[in-house]
């Protein structure tokens, strides 16, 4: 079981903030079953309320500072998402980014900057799904690298993009 003031990871709202576990007085809602009270940290005015005995739900504890200098360190060694078709694009997305998984974080947005290289490569933009899951992806990821790391999102922004640019150098197939 969590404990209140703590951060954890809930599904795509990414990094929050356990600020009560209680019961709930809302109608339709069970009000003996013990619910925890997340605050996202992105979104100070969110509130979202989960059974705290659901097996459903995916929650984790944020990253250890040691297990997220880890983690940064081991990008370059990441993979890319494996996507045969096409049509299965953004359901592969979906599935990565609600993985509650930081290493699937990483791969969506390293498959995401290699198709926007290929695609501006062949004259193409990139399409709103794939902005739409970038970000989604580098929020979850920068913000909970920030709190577990302890510093801005922007020195975690720098940091990882240094990481990918060293990627970047790979060639592009056209």
């Amino acid at each position: 079981m969590f404990q209140k003031g703590e951060f954890v990871i809930y599904g795509s709202k990414g990094v929050c903030e356990i600020t009560d576990i209680s019961t709930i007085d809302i109608s339709g809602m069970n009000r003996e079953k013990l619910y925890y009270f997340l605050r996202p940290v992105n979104d100070r005015d969110g509130k979202i309320f989960i059974p705290v005995d659901s097996d459903k739900i995916q929650i984790r504890r944020i990253l250890t500072k040691e297990e997220a200098q880890k983690l940064v360190e081991s990008i370059p060694q990441i993979g890319y998402l494996g996507i045969e078709d096409e049509k299965q694009r953004e359901a592969c997305y979906r599935q990565a980014v609600n993985d509650c998984d930081c290493r699937e974080w990483v791969r969506v947005l390293k498959t995401l900057c290699r198709r926007n290289r290929e695609r501006t490569a062949r004259g193409k933009k990139e399409t709103a799904m794939d902005k739409k899951y970038f970000r989604i992806a580098q929020d979850n990821l920068y913000t909970e690298l920030s709190v577990s790391l302890k510093i801005g999102t922007d020195e975690v922004k720098d940091y990882i993009a240094g990481r990918m640019e060293m990627e970047e150098k790979e060639p592009v197939s056209v």
